[in-house]
């Protein structure tokens, strides 16, 4: 069982693979977009401003909308990475997102409160127990973890919890295999091993 973490120069990768290997991944960095053909789950991390996602070409896209439509396999984006999932993001208008959930990512309207919002917040999760989505089935709401943006992508049917600094946002989304944290999860502790472990699953067993 292999996932591929996507390194488009985005941000330190080593947290994350450190955290996956924690949870009994297998983890590779394609060096090419075929090599995702190779991979059970794809994980897109990254940080830092929206136009960075413009180094995911068409190939790269392609790729990715294979893995997931075609393959019938997961895919997970983490901070910037969830935003790329939407249709893109005010941050950099003329750069579409991958579009495989619905909406436009915006500057966080935190009301007076800092911006970047930096630091731990906690999760309100939208369904608990046996009826939560996959990558809540671990998680108690009300759970921490750890963040660091400036944008957010807004609260859809794709939502599975939220956070509130200033407004409330995005924080898990889940929709069919396309799975996002706005937080980080390699650095949010047990909260954040438990929704990998729960990605590492699902990969599993889509294989």
């Amino acid at each position: 069982m292999k996932i591929a973490l996507i390194d488009y120069r985005a941000g330190n990768l080593t947290s994350v693979r450190k955290a996956l290997g924690a949870v009994g991944a297998e983890v590779f960095t394609p060096e090419q977009a075929g090599d995702l053909r190779n991979a059970d789950g794809i994980i897109v991390p990254g940080v830092g401003h929206f136009n960075v996602t413009g180094t995911l070409d068409a190939p790269w896209r392609d790729a990715v909308l294979a893995h997931v439509n075609d393959r019938k396999r997961p895919l997970l984006g983490i901070c910037l990475g969830l935003q790329w999932l939407f249709e893109g993001s005010e941050e950099s208008p003329e750069l579409p997102g991958i579009g495989l959930l619905p909406g436009h990512c915006h500057l966080l309207r935190a009301q007076g409160l800092k911006v970047p919002h930096v630091g731990w917040n906690t999760l309100d999760t939208i369904a608990e127990g046996s009826s939560a989505p996959r990558v809540l089935r671990d998680v108690p709401d009300q759970a921490y973890a750890y963040f660091t943006h400036s944008y957010v992508a807004p609260v859809t049917d794709a939502c599975v919890a939220t956070t509130t600094h200033g407004e409330t946002f995005a924080a898990l989304v889940e929709r069919g295999l396309v799975m996002g944290a706005q937080f980080h999860p390699e650095k949010s502790g047990d909260v954040g091993l438990a929704i990998l472990r729960s990605f590492v699953t699902l990969a599993e067993e889509c294989r």
